[in-house]
């Protein structure tokens, strides 16, 4: 006897209703629609050279997608993907007119997402100090992540980070300066000291200052309007960049560290209790 067949299953496999394919493993390579990866909201990177994009999109239209992007499941809609690392290549790809990209899964919690977004952009130096500056911060800020921490996940100095986020604190003209390349991080640090940061920035780009020179800058304009300042250095008070080198020095070396600056000279000193320490000292220095 010939088994019958229910009419309604035979049109739903016709109309390609039959239920969906199991997703894909974490961990693994697959092609992934585009319409179903969602955009990370706290992505750190907010700019992408025209120019560049535009080099990747013929390139992808010429040879496809090379490196697969990095996404997680999303965690409220079964099926959907968030992007966690590659979002010039998925924006290029929808321009290039792709319909699916290749991606590598990862089952990640919110705090690892973010920390590989930033990771990933710091590795390939592609977000401005402000915007690893705010990454960093939205760390701090919404994770509870401590300076020291943030710097251990992103392979950096503490002192790194903590220069960073004092970007921050920087009128939103500079920030934007910044994020423009007319500033490296360099020069807005110096700017940090600045009686009147803006007025000082626009000077430095005005006459196309080097770093130095902007330091010297800032030091005269101190000097000029802020007796506060010039009592506080006669004093031996030290900025926050000395303060954080001399801990990095010590907690590399396990001894007390001193740093004497004076105006890009000064001296290091390094506190030894016993001659074994002297002797790790000298060993260190010569690399025996």
């Amino acid at each position: 006897m010939v088994e019958k067949r229910g009419l309604g299953r035979g049109l739903s496999a016709l109309l390609g209703e039959a239920a969906p394919p199991p997703p894909p493993p974490p961990g693994s390579v697959t092609e992934i629609p585009l319409d179903r990866i969602w955009r990370f909201e706290a992505q750190p990177r907010a700019r992408f050279a025209p120019e560049e994009m535009e080099a990747l999109i013929e390139s992808i239209r010429a040879n496809g997608v090379l490196q697969p992007i990095l996404v997680r499941p999303h965690p409220s809609n079964q099926g959907h993907y968030e992007l966690i690392a590659g979002e010039r290549r998925w924006q290029a790809s929808q321009r290039a007119g792709l319909h699916a990209i290749p991606a590598l899964i990862r089952q990640m919690s919110d705090v690892q997402q973010l920390e590989a977004a930033i990771a990933e952009n710091v590795q390939r130096e592609s977000l401005t100090p402000i915007e690893e500056a705010a990454g960093y911060q939205r760390l701090i800020d919404l994770h509870q992540r401590t300076q020291a921490q943030v710097a251990e996940t992103m392979g950096k100095s503490r002192s790194h980070v903590a220069n960073a986020i004092r970007l921050l604190s920087l009128p939103p003209e500079i920030q934007g300066m910044l994020a423009e390349a007319e500033l490296t991080a360099g020069h807005a640090r110096a700017l940090l000291g600045a009686p009147d940061p803006l007025s000082a920035a626009r000077q430095v780009i005005e006459r196309a200052l080097s770093v130095r020179e902007t330091e010297a800058l800032v030091k005269r304009l101190q000097e000029g309007g802020a007796p506060a300042v010039r009592s506080a250095r006669r004093s031996g008070a030290k900025d926050a960049d000395t303060q954080a080198l001399e801990s990095d020095l010590s907690a590399a070396l396990g001894l007390k560290v001193e740093i004497t600056d004076r105006g890009g000279q000064g001296e290091v000193r390094i506190h030894y209790a016993a001659l074994e320490q002297l002797d790790e000292i000298c060993r260190r220095l010569s690399r025996r």
